[in-house]
């Protein structure tokens, strides 16, 4: 094999080289099956012991209390901008919503469609450099759930800490740093997060729900809309993403080996230092993008002083072997997700590119 890149795409996004050989290994045939999990029917005890086992070790991982469900869906977070106002958002009520960033505006807009909506709070003043102060946060009346975006891709943010809600259900949209640290998932209603960062390829949906939650899925909308739907067929209502699932089981196991989410957000944390540190350092060569409180440590957004600079740098890097170092086409500039796949080896590599990069050109 040729050497892997350096892998900082921001999603889909790096899997370990562990994960990926098993799964070559197990491509052909899984399970003494004689067949690969991606042709076997999903209503075989095979699979539906692989769905219940991916489940179980989501629960252990990341605490999930009993009176929760988990869910393995389709259609991505987007899927769920939608579906979660057309379960939650009852005549009458308002989805309320901290507005940060590319994803939660996304979410705002189709909530929308939907219902009565409100930003509770927002920092497009600061063009989203930070995670707004919640701590006077004060809701609507009738407010149904208070959604939020724990980690913005796009500009590099991700709360600290989240707003305690009360009564009132908090949402969270998790998908680019699901599993990267712990969470007390009992201060939720319910977590979305796409696979495809930080639990394993594209194609499936993680839902967390509180069994209230579900049970209310108002009986007017489609069979597959219905979160209850899902939860009384175990995820198993219709044809699932079975490899996505397979993968994520794989992802899963691998967390559990390097010592669970406690231990990966310290290794994230380690591998961010590295490259905060460079642009810390650099006596304002590179600049970083967002608000040092905010920083987020799975999407390190930076500038350099000219964007000549910043193009040779992406030239230069991609020639060097670095991948998705290239800032969103709507914000520009510099970008390294370093979601928990991505080596802290890769990490180190990156931070000596800046410094050497800064070294010919500053």
């Amino acid at each position: 094999m040729t050497k892997r890149a350096y892998n900082f795409n921001a999603g889909p996004a790096a899997l370990p080289l562990e994960v990926l050989q098993q799964a070559q290994e197990q491509f052909v045939e899984f399970g003494g099956a004689g067949m690969s999990i991606m042709e076997m029917s999903h209503r075989s005890s095979i699979y539906e012991n692989v769905n219940n086992e991916t489940q179980s070790l989501l629960r252990e991982l990341f605490g999930i209390p009993d009176h929760y469900k988990t869910l393995f869906l389709q259609g991505g977070a987007s899927t769920q901008f939608g579906m979660i106002p057309m379960n939650l958002l009852s005549e009458g009520k308002t989805a309320a919503f901290v507005q940060t960033g590319n994803w939660s505006n996304k979410a705002i807009k189709e909530a929308k469609l939907i219902g009565k909506t409100a930003i509770v709070a927002t920092s497009e003043e600061n063009k989203y450099t930070r995670i707004p102060d919640l701590s006077e946060l004060k809701l609507p009346e009738e407010t149904a759930y208070l959604h939020i975006t724990s980690n913005e891709t796009i500009e590099g943010i991700q709360y600290s800490e989240y707003p305690n809600t009360g009564d009132i259900p908090l949402v969270g949209d998790m998908s680019s740093d699901i599993l990267s640290r712990p969470v007390d998932v009992s201060k939720f209603g319910l977590i979305y997060a796409g696979a495809q960062k930080n639990l394993g390829p594209s194609g499936v949906t993680l839902v967390i729900i509180r069994e209230d939650l579900a049970a209310n899925s108002p009986k007017t909308l489609s069979s597959m809309l219905r979160y209850d739907t899902h939860v009384n067929n175990n995820s198993l209502y219709n044809t699932p993403p079975s490899f996505s699932v397979y993968m994520v089981n794989l992802m899963l196991k691998w967390i559990a080996s390097k010592g669970g989410v406690s231990a990966i957000e310290q290794y994230n944390r380690d591998k961010t230092n590295l490259i905060y540190d460079a642009i810390d350092s650099s006596g304002g060569f590179y600049r970083g993008a967002a608000d040092a409180a905010s920083r987020s440590v799975m999407n390190i957004t930076f500038r350099i002083h000219t964007e000549e600079l910043e193009k040779q740098f992406i030239k230069e890097s991609e020639a060097a072997g670095f991948v998705g170092l290239k800032g969103h086409r709507d914000v520009g500039g510099l970008r390294a997700s370093t979601y928990n796949a991505v080596p802290l080896e890769s990490c180190k590599a990156l931070a000596a590119f800046m410094s050497d990069f800064q070294q010919r050109n500053g």
